[in-house]
């Protein structure tokens, strides 16, 4: 097969029966064309097929329009995907590429990604974590305009978005509440990690802003995996006075606390009503009844990362008083994912 010949602005020129200074400043955006000329020359790119060259497109407007998107692990996982999703269609849009790397954490990958990208003149990054977290960033990441997904620095010193792990907490329970349960049970994480604290936090204000008494002997802390919500779901089942309603860390906990409540010859909602976190939904939507929980805002987060990071841009490119504003540390809301378990 005959490889096809690179079109050229001369060959656009001879098409459109101009000359090659009006094609390139049509190229260029420039105002000083006619509409009619510009339409002209438009048409023929069309019909030639036409590609300018990425490199000099770089060059002349300083903006590659890629995006670089460094994870640890979200791309091999099926539990966040979403945020993938949020940033490649927003950024699609609008008009940029994701450049993704998957470095599974290893800081020298990481390090070495950003050299890459930078080398490769993306517009901004993106540097996101598979759960929410305070994160040590490599150091060459300032080099260029950054947005933390799902974690944040300690400092504050860069943008970032996480799932607001408090409200959420509350809101869960505040479900259970309104209907009708006061001995609720909180099965959590035993890993100190902002979820962990945030969510039990929202849980202990619920309960006290509806006037329930917080009883410590209702809550356990278990590795978030079923084998760890069977346990901690099991002990709290032969507690004098039964919770008559559980609120767990996430959906795989809450898949064991299911079992271990089918094997004491309980139901699910009418014995002990059940709502998870996350909504991973290979589990929520296929448990039987189907789980309650909270949907985490991974395609939101997704989406506010590359609008927060493309609206920075024009401040960045320049030398301005941008580094003077404090980086913005935003909090999405989860949403409740109604089901029949409570």
């Amino acid at each position: 097969m005959t490889r096809k010949a690179k079109v050229t602005i001369q060959d656009i020129a001879r098409h459109a029966g101009v000359g090659v200074g009006t094609v390139s400043r049509v190229l260029n955006g420039h105002p000083s064309v006619s509409a009619e000329t510009e339409a002209t020359v438009r048409q023929s790119i069309a019909q030639l097929e036409y590609r300018p060259m990425a490199a000099a497109q770089t060059l002349r407007s300083r903006r590659s329009n890629v995006l670089g998107f460094i994870t640890d692990m979200i791309a091999t996982t099926p539990h966040a995907g979403q945020i993938i999703r949020g940033a490649q269609e927003t950024a699609w849009h609008s008009g940029k590429v994701l450049f993704l790397v998957n470095t599974e954490g290893d800081p020298e990958l990481e390090r070495s990604a950003v050299d890459v990208m930078i080398d490769r003149q993306v517009d901004g990054l993106i540097y996101a974590t598979m759960f929410h977290r305070s994160a040590t960033v490599p150091s060459n990441i300032y080099a260029v305009p950054t947005v933390l997904l799902d974690c944040y620095v300690e400092d504050a010193s860069l943008p970032s978005v996480v799932p607001d792990e408090f409200s959420g907490g509350y809101q869960a329970t505040k479900v259970l509440i309104d209907r009708g349960h006061r001995r609720i049970a909180f099965l959590n994480h035993v890993e100190p990690i902002p979820a962990q604290r945030l969510r039990v936090q929202g849980y202990q204000a619920a309960l006290a802003d509806h006037d329930i008494p917080f009883d410590a002997t209702l809550t356990s802390e278990a590795w978030s995996e079923p084998r760890g919500g069977y346990d901690a779901m099991k002990t709290l089942l032969h507690h004098p006075q039964r919770p008559t309603a559980v609120f767990c860390f996430n959906d795989r906990m809450a898949m064991g606390a299911y079992e271990a409540i089918r094997q004491q010859g309980l139901r699910i909602p009418q014995d002990i009503a059940v709502i998870g976190y996350d909504n991973q939904e290979l589990i929520a939507a296929n448990l039987w009844p189907g789980l309650t929980t909270m949907q985490l805002p991974h395609y939101e987060m997704g989406v506010w990362a590359v609008e927060h990071l493309l609206a920075e841009l024009p401040a960045t490119s320049e030398k301005g008083d941008s580094a003077e504003r404090a980086p913005l540390q935003v909090k999405l809301a989860c949403s409740l994912v109604l089901r029949d378990s409570v």
